[in-house]
């Protein structure tokens, strides 16, 4: 056997250290390459590590929670030497250096995972090996569709759906006369009596998309999770969020739980005293945001500007169009006439999409429109960033927006979808509230703050009535935008809201 050492490669754009947020393994698991060992948080997002090694997990070099330099070794694997010479002469240097990212070293890895079979070559990515080693998939069966024949995800569920359709027909044909067919077991793993039983019909379905945690959720509490039903779907394949998973279970555990849970409410009720103080753990997205916005707000003086826009002709054309979009399959919020505006106002006042080089001294105006949308998710704020805004219609935007949010809040947003924000908006009014002081997304230069619409009184021709109103809050780096400025972008994104119509103009 051979000792392999894996260093934490480059973890995301101009990234020096990321935080080891939980191991997938332990010493002693079996693992094959593309196997997910670790997850690191690194600019607000959430990375999966995998392993480069067929091999037997020998150590582990990092806590839960440290804080790893990029190419310090994190996890070292027992390789055995049969394997050892195959791997070198098929595969470059997988041990990672500084500067190597995860999406280099994929690629690297993916080009590489060819193995010799009585057949000949198999292409396949590690994703599509591991793949097939859950669905029970001969790989070397598998006919690939892509480039060169390399195998993809999609041609291994298409085999595995092939094979169990020609495994059904042919038990079909196998009943003789007189036998009853019996109904066919679920295909599954891991799904427990209990929660067969007591969670309701299994769903109809054999391809259930999921990211890693929520699999290893149902895997941990016994959850079948083809069988937890979803409404939700992602490329036409039914999708489970861990929610849908932990509703699934706690239903099936239901019964046994209030079997007990009325003999011990009574000793607990006497002797359960509430803790005076609780620990939560400083670290992760919670520590991400933190950091940049002490950042944020001790480099840049900020001020805040209050406005509020009259937006009645906005609730009547977006209450026009909403069935258009429905009919497309698209939510049509108000955030998508929101991010029409803001461009409008920044090519109007383009100081607004600046950032300031004070190393160069030179303030940097951007002539491209990349707004970032804050999305509050249980992990802390996350800031996907919608590229060149100019460019795409109001429909694009708001399928666009909803999908960045979605994927925010399930974590499996990508630091690239991320990065590159020119101007940033953050919507606090959906939890209520009018104004606030947003702190500037540095080093963008900027930030919208939108309150809650409602219904509002307003004076009109000296008469008081009743108007949908949308407070405005604009935070500015007073360094580089002066009060007037700031005053003039918001009249501009008003007038814009106010009158919708000159937005398609």
């Amino acid at each position: 056997m051979t000792v392999k050492e894996f260093k934490l490669p480059d973890v995301g754009e101009g990234v020096a250290e990321g935080e080891l947020v939980s191991w997938q393994v332990s010493p002693g698991d079996t693992v094959s390459e593309g196997d997910i060992v670790a997850e690191v948080e690194t600019d607000k997002a959430l990375v999966e590590v995998p392993s480069r090694y067929d091999g037997t997990v020998q150590e582990l070099f990092a806590e839960e929670g440290d804080i790893v330099p990029v190419g310090d070794v994190i996890i070292s694997f027992e390789v055995a030497d049969a394997d050892e010479g195959d791997a070198a002469a098929e595969a470059p240097d997988t041990e990672g250096e500084p500067g190597d990212s995860v999406d280099d070293a994929k690629t690297d890895t993916e080009e590489a995972a060819a193995a010799e079979t009585p057949e000949g070559r198999v292409f396949a990515p590690p994703s599509a090996r591991k793949l097939a080693r859950e669905l029970g998939v001969d790989i070397t069966e598998v006919e690939g569709t892509g480039p060169g024949g390399r195998i993809s995800d999609a041609d291994v569920r298409a085999h595995a759906e092939s094979a169990e359709a020609h495994d059904e027909t042919a038990a079909e044909t196998a009943v003789t006369p007189g036998e009853s067919e019996a109904p066919a077991e679920p295909t599954g793993a891991g799904v427990s009596e209990t929660v067969s039983a007591d969670a309701g019909p299994r769903a109809e379905r054999d391809t259930t998309l999921a990211v890693p945690a929520t699999r290893a959720l149902a895997e941990e509490l016994g959850v079948d999770i083809h069988a937890v039903p979803t409404e939700k779907t992602r490329d036409g394949e039914a999708f489970v969020e861990e929610a849908d998973v932990r509703a699934f279970a706690e239903r099936a555990a239901e019964p046994a739980a209030e079997a007990g849970a009325e003999a011990e409410a009574g000793a607990e009720a006497a002797t359960a005293e509430p803790a005076r103080e609780e620990t939560v753990p400083y670290r992760g997205v919670r520590r991400t945001i933190g950091e940049q916005m002490a950042t944020s707000k001790y480099t840049a003086p900020h001020v805040t500007h209050h406005d509020t826009a009259e937006i009645d002709q906005l609730v009547e054309t977006r209450e026009e169009l909403k069935g258009t979009a429905e009919e497309k399959g698209i939510r049509l919020t108000y955030m998508a006439f929101v991010l029409k505006a803001v461009v409008a106002g920044l090519k109007e006042y383009p100081i607004l999409n600046s950032e300031l080089d004070e190393e160069e001294g030179v303030i940097r105006l951007k002539n491209y429109y990349n707004i970032g949308i804050a999305v509050a998710t249980d992990a802390g704020l996350m800031v996907p960033v919608v590229e060149n805004v100019d460019e795409k219609g109001l429909l694009e935007l708001a399928d666009e927006v909803q999908e960045l949010a979605t994927k925010a809040r399930e974590r499996s947003i990508s630091p690239q979808e991320m990065q590159g924000g020119t101007f940033t908006i953050t919507n606090f009014g959906a939890f209520g509230g009018e104004y606030a002081t947003p702190i500037i997304n540095y080093p963008e230069t900027s930030i919208l703050g939108l309150g809650a619409i409602e219904q509002r009184p307003v004076v009109d021709d000296g008469e008081v009535e009743a108007a949908h109103t949308l407070p405005l809050s604009l935070a500015i780096d007073h360094r580089v935008i002066d009060g007037a400025e700031a005053a003039k972008f918001t009249n501009t994104v008003k007038e814009y809201l106010a009158e919708p119509t000159k937005l398609l103009l």
